[in-house]
């Protein structure tokens, strides 16, 4: 489980495919590495990866078929930053919403407009999860837990402070970029509980 707090940004140093496996080789901060160890879990752009090698500011992770279908690492090349997380430890505050680090979906920016310091996106996730968007709700944009703004359909909108665009590669996102989206999970299950009872009600 993650907070959806992002600890630091990382860079793609390469990419290497042995089979249908994708292994990732990650640079970041020696700061965020010192404590990690072989099977600990990482938020890569909210993507949970296991650990499988670490060298001083290294980190490795692999990536199977089901994973990359899902999200962006896929369409990773080498300098590309990422968004970073460990995993929750027992005590550790969460500063955002709990999310687990299962991508539901990609989604692209349709808009950015700039405010001063801050940015406001519009992303499209498409209309089948329209339903589980709502305003003022909680989603997951490449692991940063994000407060919707206004919603039609499966599009929303965004309101990032300056803080979120220094801290995360949202500040890089231009239109047509590709987001990796995780859902709110309690939404997900009032909701498909609630269309549930329904179809019951309905036989």
């Amino acid at each position: 489980m993650f907070s959806g707090i992002v600890q630091s940004l990382g860079t793609i140093i390469s990419i290497s495919e042995a089979g249908e496996i994708v292994t990732l080789e990650v640079q970041a901060t020696e700061d965020f590495t010192k404590d990690l160890k072989v099977g600990d879990s990482v938020a890569v752009d909210g993507v949970c990866l296991t650990l499988t090698k670490s060298e001083s500011d290294r980190m490795f992770f692999d990536a199977v078929p089901e994973t990359l279908s899902k999200t962006l690492i896929k369409s990773y090349t080498k300098g590309t930053k990422v968004n970073l997380e460990p995993s929750l430890k027992f005590n550790d505050s969460v500063g955002g919403h709990i999310v687990s680090g299962h991508i539901h979906t990609t989604g692209h920016v349709n808009q950015v407009e700039i405010h001063g310091d801050a940015k406001d996106i519009v992303i499209d996730a498409g209309a089948d999860w329209g339903k589980f968007l709502f305003e003022k709700g909680y989603i997951g944009i490449n692991g940063c837990s994000i407060t919707l703004g206004e919603i039609t359909e499966g599009r929303f909108i965004v309101h990032l402070i300056p803080e979120t665009l220094r801290a995360t590669n949202l500040d890089n996102l231009v239109y047509g970029s590709q987001v990796n989206l995780e859902f709110d999970q309690n939404t997900i299950t009032v909701v498909e509980t609630t269309e549930r009872i329904l179809r019951d009600q309905a036989k």
